[in-house]
Order: structure tokens, then C-alpha cells, then sequence
């Protein structure tokens, strides 16, 4: 299908811009299991600033990582062992996920750590791992290594964005954590089956099927412990008058 859309024939002013929407949206649906993890790793920190500090200092080294595997990325693919290794840090990361106990506290799962300095080198490095998959799939994409490196970056903006959010909405929805961990397995698995056998990878499109199911599921519960406002009880009017001081006339 991409491949009729992307025509040879096609003009180059169209196709261009159809590249980096495609490139675009392609970043945008596949950050959304990568924000996931980004956002429960950052909760490994107590305090909301120090998060927003760890989202902030960890993306600028993801994002050098990044544009760095976009440039090698000829001679990156070269070398099964890369995505091997990505492939078992992210079923390393679902399976730290589903065996850890619950903070009685937060609910949280998976790391906890006491400064900001330990938790960036973890967020630029699971970037970096769910990175092997989504630069391979915008090179069979795209020839042009300055459309690319757009695409990168703006997928990483978006990533920001996108794991503040779910920061929020981890607290929000009781299935969305595990939702998010569920499609890094998926994403995981994608990188060891292409080194297994390259036949076995599943198409895009029904990998952005399957994630894309797997997050309604997440959202389908609301928790009942979070509250978006604080309700204040209202005392009927007859109430409140009888409470007025009287007054006392002169």
C-alpha cells in the first residue's frame, strides 16, 4: 500500500510531504508504548519536578542517541546483535514490570531512585532501545537521511509530551500501566523475531492494530481513587441561616 503511495512517479513536491506525515504519524503511534515506559521509570522519582527534570535531561541524551543510530544506522543494521540486545532489554523491562511487588504508596512498579542522576541514563537508554525498531521502519520508508532525522526529532518532541501525560494518566486509569507494558512486550518481541527470522516480523499495520486495542483496553477503567476535582459538601441554605449570628438590634 505504501508503495503505491509512494509512487516513483509521484512528483517530488508530493511526495515529500506525504513521506514526512506518514514518517510523522509513525513516530506519534509507535511513541506511545515508548511514553509509557518513559513515564513509569520518571515515577521512580517522588517529587513531580524532579520527573519533569528526569523526562527533560533524559530525552536531550536519547535524542543525541537517536540522530546518532539515524546516521549509522546503514552500518547499524548490518549487526543482528544490536536488536537482540534491544530485544531483551525491553522483555527485560516487561518482565522486571509484571514480577515487581506494588508500592503500597503510589502503586508504582519497577525501579525507585533516590537522585535524578540515576534515572536519566535509563530513560536515554530505553529510548534508545525502542529506537532500533521504529529507525529501521522509517528507513525502508524513506531514502533521504534529512527527512529522517526530522521525523526523529519530532518524534521525540512528541515523546515528551506524551510521557507527561501518561505520568498523570497512570494515576487516572487502573489498566493503562499495564496496557503500555503489554505493547513494549510486543515491541520487544517484533525486534527478536526480526533477528530470528525476518519472516516472522508482523506488518506494520497490525502491529498499530494491536497496540491500538491493547491502549482501549487501557483507558476502558477509570480508577475510583483519583479525583479530577475535590468535591465540597454544600450545607442546605436553612442550615447556613440558622448558623448567622444573630443580630442585634439597637
Amino acid at each position: 500500500m505504501l508503495d503505491q503511495i509512494l509512487d516513483s512517479s509521484m512528483a517530488f513536491s508530493l511526495k515529500t510531504p506525504i513521506l514526512l506525515l506518514i514518517l510523522i504519524t509513525l513516530e506519534a503511534v509507535l511513541s506511545a508504548d515508548n511514553a509509557i515506559a518513559l513515564a513509569a521509570i520518571a515515577q521512580g522519582l517522588k517529587k513531580p519536578e524532579l520527573q519533569r527534570s528526569a523526562l527533560n535531561l533524559g530525552l536531550v541524551v536519547a535524542y543525541v542517541l537517536r540522530m546518532s543510530l539515524i546516521l549509522t544506522a546503514t552500518w547499524v543494521v548490518k549487526f543482528w546483535q544490536f536488536e537482540l540486545l534491544g530485544a531483551i532489554y525491553l522483555l527485560w523491562l516487561v518482565f522486571n514490570y509484571f514480577t515487581s511487588q506494588d508500592n503500597e504508596e503510589d502503586n508504582h512498579h519497577g525501579p525507585e531512585f533516590a537522585s535524578l542522576w540515576q534515572a536519566i541514563p535509563l530513560i536515554a537508554v530505553t529510548d534508545l532501545a525502542f529506537s532500533l525498531d521504529s529507525v529501521t521502519t522509517a528507513i525502508a520508508l524513506a531514502d533521504e537521511i534529512w527527512l529522517i532525522l526530522l521525523g526523529g526529532t519530532i518524534g521525540v518532541i512528541t515523546l515528551r509530551f506524551l510521557a507527561e501525560l501518561f505520568i498523570r494518566w497512570l494515576n487516572e486509569y487502573t489498566y493503562l500501566e499495564d496496557a503500555g507494558f503489554i505493547t513494549v512486550g510486543f515491541v520487544g518481541l517484533r525486534l527478536l523475531f526480526r533477528v530470528i527470522n525476518p519472516e516472522l516480523v508482523p506488518p506494520q499495520w497490525l502491529m498499530i492494530s494491536a497496540i491500538a486495542l491493547v491502549f482501549a483496553w487501557g483507558f476502558s477503567k477509570r480508577n475510583p481513587d483519583s479525583k479530577d476535582e475535590v468535591k465540597i459538601p454544600i450545607e442546605p441554605m436553612e442550615d447556613q441561616v440558622s448558623k448567622e449570628p444573630e443580630k442585634i438590634s439597637s
